[in-house]
């Protein structure tokens, strides 16, 4: 069980107390304690009451309950979407402010110089400039005025609240670091560029290619290929079954799929290179997650027949990374009168920042969203020859260049240089080791001709490309909010376009549903899983699927769909999608807990739909666990741990002493195994050095327990995924592996320096060196071990809640932050509260939100977020949801009319 949460009340105090010590030191001792209080007031929205809104068309409502949840009724689009703005900003405007400089690359103006490199890299890129580009060409003239109506919203909530603490305490504690910062006023293109965030943390494999380039500096391609095994398409099938592409170019869904494996293409490239394009990738803000194909989520559809209900049922929860306020924001905006003038009512969960909702139901339709994994983005290694030209088919090419100034608080602007090819703009160049790389980079079998100045890397991605007509998502989101059917969700879906993503549908008529959507690349040569050649123009894209030609199904026999980021399809299919799909660990038990369920004529209810999304099993356990109880363990201590194992369930709940200790040996194994031999450019700094610890010194000598010995340690450094995270990746890895008891993966040096050969040698040092680790981390008495005190989460603010520069960014973690929070569940559970084991046990990503929507009756529907509604630290509603989330509870999802009466605790009237 996760640990009881602290009184509300006292916790207030404590933090309102904290904040009167702090402002004490920048305030003084005489107006300091009533400058605290005041400051925190005067931060909070107003709930209640009237306020005037100037440019309204008629007065607004905004009917909050008890978690903060506002639900919005007007009478026109316009007033409808200004408001959203307004009470957006309310609640979340420096998580807005934030976002906004994230993706502009200008967080160095907030915060100084620390985050020159960040900036650099989006700069580079060119976020905003492309986001500009598409809103001026691309964006429907319909969005642009809703876009436009949620930023006179915004705007008219920061006229009222023109920075410092009447706006935000965060802009209080941002003055204890500087003075002088005001917010800008917001723009229909600070909304759109946050779309390029969302897209460029699902955007694919980057990670992946640089990470597969650097371990082939190491192994060899057979070892590579058991390193990214591929897929089990026989075990864990398809999201689809997989259909043909007809001779005009339209999608046939089929009625059966095959099970072929795919290939992959390698090649070598230079180490340091890479490892410096992927740390300045690793030096952006981690808002969502980890960025990458890791990113992982769950959500089905049952249909009526299936359910207790007569109607579909659905569920969410996307993976991202924890933060402090949530990702997600809960709305509903409502249309007083719902017409063809006022099309909107709709709730469900949107970023604050962007007008509609991007995942909810409306009267008719519901729908949901995981990450696909698509491919979308690709290295180039380009021969530079001369400071303004590289290298094409043996002809120099002229860069576009252009200047960058980045603005530092506190300090002197950086200007920078960005060089374009025609593979997108060049991301190494803001590396300090530009001059050294590329030395040792033979591509394939060729020389390693370097041109005059060695290899650029040029990123080639669907969210930068014109051509790719990649700006109109925000077209489908507002689509999806007014679908009235399977139709209009396919004709807005052909509008979303990055991030691809799998899309789940239902509706009040029974129907479900499955889309692929998104601008995905064809490649001429090459597969994308290394860097390619970018004077060599047949690797080029030469084009992109058509929307008519992804993969869809409409009401399958199966009477379900389910999506956990596994294939869309096998590879029969004629286009790639990617070589580096998850391997389906996730979607094929909840495809076994739906299939138990029906068996015999079962049907499905709500009830069970929520209980399947807290499913935290370990698949892996229940091949690897009964090879640990077979294994003969001398050492009393070791074999205490042990026992733990006999007749465990595999269920991973925090108060399980048996789960904290097979994840401590699945951890131990991952490092033994695959760690010790990695590279150190792929792994942690100082990643499972051999240190000497002693574990208890009341046990006698030649235990476990009582020796001294040599252990692993691992430090952290950014996630790469190459590291044996330990998630479905490496189980399949692992999984593989243990058919061949010799696998020289089983070598490994044991604590006293020794080379050990074996998979038994290796278990049971696994199973000693874990007994080890947990004794340091929880005591030496197994009774009183349990998975959640190793497996914790922490709620951070992203920006003043993970500084460490010295006693006031302390006092900020204390007002800003929450946790730890004992969680159960695991990295490739169905409940996948992730875990990257070469660094350590922490949470690392969660379900962000989970929601059940019951077709049959809307007011029967469940969601729940991790945090709370509110970005302000001392309201009620900043972390009010944590505990239930972490018990796995639900919130009721008030959506008519009457119910959201019913509900409302404070209301709110916006005027003209």
């Amino acid at each position: 069980m996760p640990r009881s949460p602290r009184s509300p009340k006292k916790f207030r105090r404590a933090r309102l107390i904290v904040l009167v010590l702090v402002v004490l030191l920048v305030a003084g001792t005489g107006a300091g304690g009533w400058y605290a209080v005041h400051t925190v007031q005067a931060s909070l929205p107003q709930l209640s009451g009237t306020v005037k809104v100037p440019g309204l068309g008629s007065s607004v409502d905004v009917e909050r309950d008890t978690n903060g949840i506002p639900q919005v009724y007007a009478d026109t689009p316009a007033d409808l979407f200004k408001a959203q703005g307004y009470v957006q900003a309310q609640d979340r405007f420096w998580e807005m402010d934030v976002r906004r400089h994230i993706t502009a690359g200008r967080l160095s103006e907030m915060f100084g110089a620390a985050d020159v490199n960040a900036d650099a890299f989006v700069r580079t890129m060119g976020w905003r400039n492309v986001a500009q580009q598409e809103y001026d060409t691309q964006l429907s003239p319909q969005t642009k005025q809703y876009l436009q109506a949620y930023s006179d919203g915004v705007n008219a909530w920061l006229s009222q609240h023109p920075g410092g603490a009447s706006a935000s305490l965060e802009y209080t504690l941002l003055g204890t670091v500087h003075s002088g910062y005001k917010p800008e006023q917001w723009t229909p293109v600070d909304s759109v560029a946050w779309l390029k965030a969302i897209a460029w943390n699902l955007s694919g494999n980057v990670q992946q290619e640089i990470d597969r380039s650097l371990l082939s500096q190491t192994f060899t391609p057979d070892q590579l290929a058991q390193l990214y095994p591929d897929y089990p398409y026989t075990r864990n099938g398809t999201i689809v079954p997989t259909g043909t592409v007809d001779a005009g170019g339209g999608y046939q869904p089929p009625p059966g799929s095959t099970n072929q494996s795919g290939t992959k293409q390698s090649a070598a490239v230079t180490q340091g290179l890479l490892q410096n394009v992927s740390d300045q990738m690793s030096s952006l803000p981690q808002l969502l997650g980890p960025q990458g194909s890791g990113i992982g989520s769950n959500s089905w559809v049952v249909a009526g027949t299936n359910t207790t209900t007569g109607k579909p049922l659905m569920a969410n929860d996307p993976h991202l990374g924890p933060s402090m306020p949530n990702d997600w924001y809960q709305m509903g905006l409502h249309c007083r009168s719902v017409s063809t003038s006022c099309p909107f009512d709709v709730t469900g969960f949107t970023y604050a920042g962007m007008p509609g909702v991007m995942i909810g139901h409306n009267q008719n339709i519901s729908w949901g969203m995981t990450n696909m994994g698509a491919d979308v983005a690709d290295l180039y290694l380009e021969k530079v020859t001369g400071p303004n030209t590289y290298l094409v088919n043996g002809n120099d090419q002229q860069f576009a260049t252009r200047q960058e100034t980045i603005k530092v608080a506190g300090g002197p602007d950086r200007v920078i240089t960005v060089r374009t090819t025609n593979n997108g703009p060049l991301i190494s160049d803001q590396s300090t080791e530009q001059q050294q790389v590329g030395t040792y980079a033979p591509v394939g079998n060729a020389a390693p001709d370097r041109g005059t100045t060695g290899y650029g890397v040029a990123l080639k991605w669907t969210g930068l490309d014109e051509d790719s007509k990649s700006g109109r998502t925000m077209d489908a989101i507002l689509g999806f909010d007014q679908a009235t059917n399977w139709n209009d969700f396919r004709a807005a879906a052909a509008n979303f376009s990055v991030p691809a993503q799998n899309l789940i549908y239902a509706d009040t008529q029974g129907n479900i549903g499955y889309q692929a959507p998104g601008v995905i690349p064809i490649r001429g040569k090459g597969d994308g899983s290394y860097p390619a050649p970018g004077w060599d123009s047949s690797y080029n894209w030469t084009g992109y699927i058509p929307f008519k030609s992804l993969p869809y199904e409409e009401n399958p026999t199966s009477g379900y769909i389910v999506t956990a980021n596994q294939p869309v399809v096998d590879p029969s299919y004629k286009y790639l999608i990617t070589t580096d799909w998850e391997y389906g660990t996730r979607a094929k038990e909840i495809t076994d807990q739906i299939n138990a369920k029906l068996a015999n004529g079962g049907k499905i209810s709500p009830d069970d739909m929520q209980s399947m999304q807290l499913d935290n099993t370990s698949v892996m356990a229940k091949t690897l666990v009964p090879m640990l109880l077979k294994e003969q363990i001398n050492d009393p201590y070791v074999r205490q741990a042990q026992d733990l194992l006999k007749d465990w369930n595999y269920n991973q709940d925090a108060d399980s002493a048996a789960a904290a200790y097979y994840n401590g040996v699945w951890r131990q194994l991952l490092i033994l195994a695959f760690g010790q031999k990695f590279p150190a450019s792929v792994r942690a700094q100082g990643d499972c050095l051999l240190v000497q610890q002693k574990a208890d010194p009341n046990q006698p000598a030649g235990t476990v327990g009582g020796e001294t010995r040599v252990v692993n340690q691992c430090g952290t450094r950014n996630p790469s995924q190459a590291q044996p995270d330990g998630g479905d990746q490496w189980m399949e890895v692992v999984r593989q592996q243990l058919g061949n008891p010799n696998s020289p993966w089983w070598s490994y040096i044991d604590s006293n320096h020794q080379q050990q050969h074996g998979l038994d040698n290796i278990l049971k040092e696994a199973m000693k060196d874990a007994r080890q680790d947990l004794t340091a981390h929880l005591g030496k008495d197994v009774s009183t071990w349990s998975w959640g005190r190793l497996h914790q989460l922490n709620l951070k603010n992203q920006t003043l809640g993970i500084d460490n520069s010295g006693f006031l960014s302390g006092v900020m973690h204390r007002l800003l932050n929450r946790g730890p929070v004992n969680l159960g569940g695991g990295s490739a559970a169905v409940d996948a509260a992730g875990w990257t084991a070469a660094e350590g046990y922490d949470v690392d990503w969660i379900p962000s939100m989970r929601m059940v929507v019951d077709l049959s009756d809307f007011d029967a529907s469940r969601w729940i977020n991790v945090g709370g509604e509110s970005g302000h630290a001392f309201s009620p509603n900043y972390d009010d949801q944590t505990a239930l989330w972490s018990q796995g509870k639900l919130l009721t999802w008030a959506y008519t009319s009457s119910s959201v009466n019913a509900a409302t605790k404070n209301k709110l009237t916006l005027t003209p």
